[in-house]
This record gives C-alpha cells, sequence and structure tokens, in this order.
C-alpha cells in the first residue's frame, strides 16, 4: 500500500512530465513558425526582380555632368560629350556601350539640365518615365552642396524627401524601369586639383561652386571648416541615395565609386579644372557600365 509519501512523489513526477511536454509543445509550434517566416522570406528573395544586365534603352536625369557641360567648349553644355548618352566616341557613353551607337538616337534620351537640383529629379523622371526605358541613370546632387554658401545647401532632410519622391514619380509612370544611381563626386578633391592654377580660380570666380570654391587659396580655420561641412554633407547626401535606392528592387546604387574616383586633372575640363573633361565623362561611363552589367551590385 502506497504511503501520502510515494503519492506525493508521484504527482511532482507526473507535474514534471505534463510541464516537459508543454514546453516541448511550445518550442515545436515556435520552430514551425520560424521556419515558416524563413520559408517566406526566401520566397520574397525568390520573386526579387533579377537585374537586366542587358538593357537595351536608356534614359539619363540629373545635372550639368550628365550635360556634359564644359567638356567641349567654355561654360555650355555638350550632351554628345555625356558619360550616360552622349555619341562622342572619344567618351563611349554607357548607352552607346550597351546599345551601339546606331541605335542612340532612337533608344537612349537625355533629360538631364545643368543647375539641376534633387527638387528638379522628379519632373525629370516623369518625363524620362514617358519613354518607359530599360534603364534611368541618375547623377544629382552637386549642386545641392555647391550652393552660393554653405549655409544655403540643401538641407539633408529635403534632400531625402526629394528623392524618394522622384523614385516614385518614376514608378508611377514606368514600374519596370531599373535605375542606376550613381554617387555624387567628392567636391573637395576637385578643389584641390584647380586651386593652385591662376586662370582656373578666376573662372571659379564666375560663380561655380562657392561654397566649395570661394577663396580657394585661404588656408584660414573658417575656410577649411566651410568646405570640410561641405564635404560631410556631400556625403550624407550620398548615404541618402544609398539608403533610399536601396528600398527600391530594381535600383542599384553605385556603392560610392564616383565619390572615391580620383580624377585627376587631365580628366577635368580645361576650362573650369571642376566638370570632367571627355576623359573624365569616359571614365564616368567606364564605371557605370561595368556595374550596370554586373550581375551583382557593387558590395
Amino acid at each position: 500500500m502506497r504511503t501520502t509519501a510515494h503519492r506525493s512523489r508521484a504527482r511532482r513526477a507526473l507535474a514534471r512530465t505534463a510541464a516537459a511536454a508543454a514546453l516541448a509543445a511550445v518550442l515545436t509550434g515556435c520552430q514551425a513558425e520560424g521556419g515558416g517566416r524563413a520559408g517566406e522570406r526566401g520566397a520574397q528573395a525568390e520573386a526579387r526582380p533579377r537585374w537586366n544586365t542587358a538593357p537595351a534603352s536608356v534614359a539619363a536625369v540629373g545635372d550639368s555632368i550628365t550635360r556634359g557641360f564644359d567638356a567641349c567648349s567654355v561654360l555650355a553644355d555638350c550632351p554628345e560629350a555625356s558619360w550616360a548618352t552622349g555619341s562622342d566616341p572619344a567618351v563611349r557613353s554607357l548607352a552607346a556601350r550597351l546599345l551601339g551607337e546606331g541605335a542612340l538616337a532612337t533608344r537612349s534620351w537625355n533629360h538631364a539640365a545643368t543647375g539641376s537640383r534633387m527638387s528638379d529629379l522628379a519632373g525629370q523622371l516623369s518625363a524620362a518615365a514617358g519613354h518607359k526605358p530599360d534603364l534611368v541613370t541618375v547623377m544629382v546632387g552637386a549642386n545641392d552642396a555647391c550652393r552660393a554658401t554653405a549655409a544655403s545647401m540643401t538641407p539633408t532632410a529635403d534632400f531625402r524627401d526629394g528623392f524618394e519622391k522622384a523614385l516614385a514619380a518614376l514608378r508611377a509612370g514606368s514600374p519596370a524601369s531599373q535605375v542606376y544611381v550613381s554617387s555624387i563626386p567628392d567636391l573637395q578633391r576637385l578643389w584641390q586639383q584647380g586651386k593652385d592654377l591662376p586662370v582656373v580660380r578666376q573662372v571659379w570666380r564666375l560663380g561655380i561652386c562657392q561654397s566649395m570654391l570661394a577663396d580657394p587659396l585661404s588656408s584660414a580655420a573658417e575656410a577649411t571648416a566651410r568646405r570640410e561641412q561641405v564635404r560631410a554633407r556631400v556625403v550624407e547626401y550620398n548615404e541618402v541615395l544609398r539608403e533610399v535606392c536601396g528600398r527600391d528592387p530594381l535600383c542599384r546604387y553605385d556603392g560610392g565609386a564616383v565619390f572615391r574616383y580620383p580624377f585627376a586633372a587631365e580628366q577635368l575640363s580645361r576650362w573650369d579644372w571642376f566638370h570632367p573633361g571627355k576623359a573624365g565623362q569616359a571614365r564616368l561611363a567606364e564605371l557605370a557600365h561595368g556595374q550596370v552589367t554586373s550581375a551583382e551590385p557593387p558590395s
């Protein structure tokens, strides 16, 4: 006959068994739920559109760099020398490399405009969307930092809002277009290339990027701090481009390639030593082509 102590031990053992069974059930449920979420994530990854490395049409938007400003003559656009859609064989633009020179007139379009800022991008992308291009190139933001003073640069929050609205404008008109986003060049490095040349300083006084280029030979603390402030803002803008582009499955950011590229004097315009000359435009085209035709985005 069982004693009270035996019955108590039996009840405790039963309770432990029941608790273990309940815990096992909970763990099994959690694992199943987690596995379900992992499966969903895998399915979403598989559903992500595959990047087309051979687009058959190209539209370009942006600012003076994409218009080939100062690449052919002083203070003038030269779209035939554009890195994105130009026809100049010395440049071999991205569109020429992708489509062949014979297709440039019918399957490439340049909606960039000298002086454009991020606030102008939505209108340009809306126009580009009308062509339903396979690929849209974006290079914008230098003019948001290149202002009369550092204090008048576009706030980073406004820059972000403008880029988000611009991509939305493109998606409203051409949901399937791929987007290649170039980083903004390092304006401080460009200042370093031309600051010691008297003729260049004369051109800069005409009003080119005064937030960076004013008092180009000054080493005073105020001038140095101003240039660092402009460079820091460009870094912030590039981070915005990376983040916002990263949320769009058909958008590819260049990973900062243009910002990091050490443009040499011979690759800059011989009129302003700030905008890319034909050699610089060719290098931009080469960088873009390598990234657009890569199966994987830049790391």
